[in-house]
């Protein structure tokens, strides 16, 4: 069975100048044609935004009157979403869209620190070949927490995923370093999904093999979206085949959000 996965970083919807980007997200979010989307800093809320833009004017809404993981799902996806920061305009947090039905979902508080509100969403999905694990993630800005943050991703993984049950885990990583990626795979048996495509140029695969070196296991560069460098989000599964794996950059992306969507093709 054939599954299409998608991860992306919303920005909460906005611009970097606070300028709705809701109606064209929703449309790139739909065109990523994925049975399950994880979504990070979704707008669960946003009073003040919403009493800018949110008024009718000329038969459009700049801005929606449900949430954004309900907005985005529309008719062709169910959604959950995990509040993780709530402050006085509003909340948000993770979110998953899935074309399967849902079994139950819970979301767990990982925050580190009082400034950095962090969570893992995990959902069980019901396909057609049996349930998969889904974990939409978030890790904070500082490694110290990640380190700390990826320990109790690891131990939620055990516990509410035993026996090698198939397991999709995607989200924003901020692990630019990749200091993170190795306890994960000894961990939870998980492969990222450029670990087994490659994420190098052709020229860097010719010049390592003329050289006889094997090419760095390396997640894929993802921010910010207008020349991506650092390689911040990655998506890891379990009782998967990757099939294939891109990072969708370019003009259009660079003006919806300062992170690139990745996705990937995968057969449970």
């Amino acid at each position: 069975m054939k599954i299409r996965v998608a991860t992306y970083n919303i920005h909460k919807g906005v611009s970097y100048r606070s300028h709705p980007r809701v109606h064209a997200l929703k449309q790139a979010i739909m065109a990523f044609e994925a049975d399950l989307i994880f979504l990070q800093e979704v707008q669960g809320q946003h009073d003040r935004i919403a009493a800018r833009y949110g008024e009718e004017r000329h038969g459009h809404r700049h801005w929606p009157q449900n949430a954004q993981h309900e907005f985005f799902a529309g008719e062709s996806h169910q959604s959950v979403y995990g509040l993780n920061a709530q402050y006085d305009h509003g909340h948000h947090g993770n979110a998953l869209l899935t074309r399967f039905p849902i079994q139950k979902w819970t979301n767990t508080d990982i925050s580190d620190h009082a400034y950095e509100a962090r969570g893992i969403l995990h959902s069980i999905v019901e396909t057609p070949k049996g349930i998969v694990h889904c974990y939409v993630i978030h890790l904070g800005l500082f490694e110290k927490s990640r380190v700390r943050q990826v320990e109790a991703l690891i131990d939620a993984v055990n516990l509410s995923a035993p026996n090698n049950e198939p397991v999709i885990i995607a989200g924003d990583f901020n692990d630019w370093r990749n200091t993170l990626s190795a306890k994960l795979r000894k961990a939870l048996g998980v492969v990222e999904v450029f670990d087994e495509i490659g994420s190098g140029s052709s020229l860097g695969d010719l010049v390592r093999t003329l050289a006889r070196k094997q090419a760095a296991v390396r997640p894929a560069r993802t921010f910010p979206s207008a020349l991506p460098f650092f390689r911040l989000d990655r998506i890891y599964v379990r009782g998967f085949k990757v099939e294939s794996a891109e990072v969708l950059h370019g003009q259009m992306w660079a003006r919806l959000s300062d992170h690139a969507p990745i996705v990937a093709n995968l057969k449970l």
